[in-house]
């Protein structure tokens, strides 16, 4: 999937890391290597499950073998996930807080010391850290992670039960947080969002919104032909989004053509 995105053109492909799937990291990194321009994101790395130091450690080393192509994110992973391998927390926004704020410190090749709630590190500092640190964004659903997203984060991942009002109002919560924290610099929002073409591509989404628990009636993804596409993906940009992730239902019959569909004739007339 990776070769076939790099071969048409796509800027981007995402991937997750979802229990108990696959590793994001080595998924990414399988992706880069087999590409030469594709950008690789992972939305998202559950951060319970990581201890900081190494996952500054991997993204490092990404960013540095294939500089510029690596986009990570993390957040809270699902709470009943992080319960079954003995993960979950209390107080799963001062984990993300402790983790984003400790991490962006280490990518800048910064010595840190800190004695948080769950964060502890004595006297770490990476002895290969990228020489430009890349973005690290944060997958957030509820008004209190929004605005951590705004305050602490490069950008923020949204996924798949946002219709494009429910972006416009995260967009102006995440608003909040940034100037909270006073913070100017460019914040990229990506929406992740399902989506069909080909036949009965409106029936395949309703049946992925329903298996996903969504309401079948919400103006949720997307399904049709180029022309269905080019418009949904206008209502979600202008409600705010930034990169729109087109994820293909769970019966695609052509995964393959579903890329060089959304690359050859859905991205030219986006742009």
């Amino acid at each position: 999937m990776a070769r076939a995105a790099d071969d048409a053109g796509l800027e981007e492909l995402w991937l997750w890391e979802d229990c108990f799937w696959e590793s994001g990291i080595a998924a990414a990194a399988a992706a880069l290597a087999s590409t030469e321009r594709l950008r690789v994101g992972i939305g998202l790395l559950p951060v319970p499950f990581r201890n900081v130091a190494l996952a500054s450690m991997e993204i490092a080393t990404l960013e540095r073998m294939f500089p510029g192509r690596f986009l990570p994110g993390v957040g809270h992973g699902v709470q009943d996930w992080m319960g079954q391998v003995g993960a979950r927390v209390s107080s799963p926004m001062t984990l993300l807080r402790e983790h984003v704020n400790a991490m962006r410190t280490l990518l800048r090749g910064e010595e840190l010391s800190v004695a948080g709630r769950y964060v502890t590190l004595d006297k770490v500092k990476l002895d290969w850290p990228p020489a430009q640190p890349p973005g690290i964004l944060v997958g957030a659903v509820g008004p209190k992670t929004l605005r951590l997203a705004g305050e602490t984060a490069d950008g923020t991942i949204l996924d798949g039960q946002n219709t494009p009002e429910r972006v416009r109002w995260a967009c102006g919560v995440i608003e909040e947080g940034r100037v909270a924290a006073g913070r100017t610099d460019p914040h990229r929002v990506v929406v992740f969002t399902s989506a069909a073409t080909g036949p009965n591509a409106a029936e395949r989404l309703r049946r992925e919104n329903e298996a996903w628990g969504h309401d079948p009636g919400a103006d949720l993804g997307v399904a049709g032909d180029v022309d269905a596409f080019v418009e949904g993906t206008a209502r979600y940009v202008e409600a705010g989004a930034d990169a729109l992730v087109f994820t293909p239902t769970a019966d695609e019959p052509d995964l393959e053509g579903f890329i060089r569909f959304v690359a050859n004739e859905v991205r030219p007339r986006v742009r």
